[in-house]
């Protein structure tokens, strides 16, 4: 199903509590809600014994997690590797959902930037990327893997790309 794209910038955790002013502190979990108000896409965060609920108007809520200080942070190959293997999964046939997924990741690293999403002349879904660094734009097929097999994309990407 194509959708409407709106795009919002969303602010990062402020890592205090909305309603009490508190500080989070290190591995404390706590709930945010992006709410509609004037117009705008506000963040609310808050401690986990303050979250009141979802508050009026609110478009979408979580629950998260501070991380710890020192959690060992997993990082992520450079771009160019990521955007070497994801040209490489353009001729496997059998990887298009793994390929897929990876521009996804790409999009979320602002490698690439999602122009449109339409339909092939096949009636299949598209998605339409620019990426900035090549002066390029790829249409990727939306292959969207089975709950089982994302698991195993997930295991694969993390020990090719880590």
């Amino acid at each position: 199903m194509l959708l409407d794209r709106m795009e919002y910038e969303v602010q990062h955790c402020a890592r205090r509590c909305s309603k009490s002013g508190r500080e989070f502190a290190p591995g404390e979990v706590y709930y945010s809600a992006l709410v509609v108000e004037d117009d705008e896409l506000k963040r609310y965060d808050y401690a986990a014994d303050a979250w009141p609920g979802p508050p009026e108007k609110t478009v979408g809520w979580w629950k998260s997690r501070l991380p710890q200080r020192n959690a060992n942070k997993k990082h992520w190959a450079p771009n160019d590797v990521m955007l070497d293997f994801w040209d490489r999964l353009a001729d496997q046939s059998d990887k298009q959902d793994m390929r897929y997924v990876l521009t996804l990741l790409l999009v979320r690293r602002r490698v690439f930037r999602v122009e449109e999403e339409k339909l092939d002349p096949n009636g299949l879904e598209v998605l339409v990327v620019h990426c900035p660094r090549r002066d390029a734009m790829y249409e990727v097929p939306t292959v969207e893997p089975s709950p089982p097999r994302i698991d195993r994309i997930q295991e694969e990407l993390a020990a090719l790309l880590r």
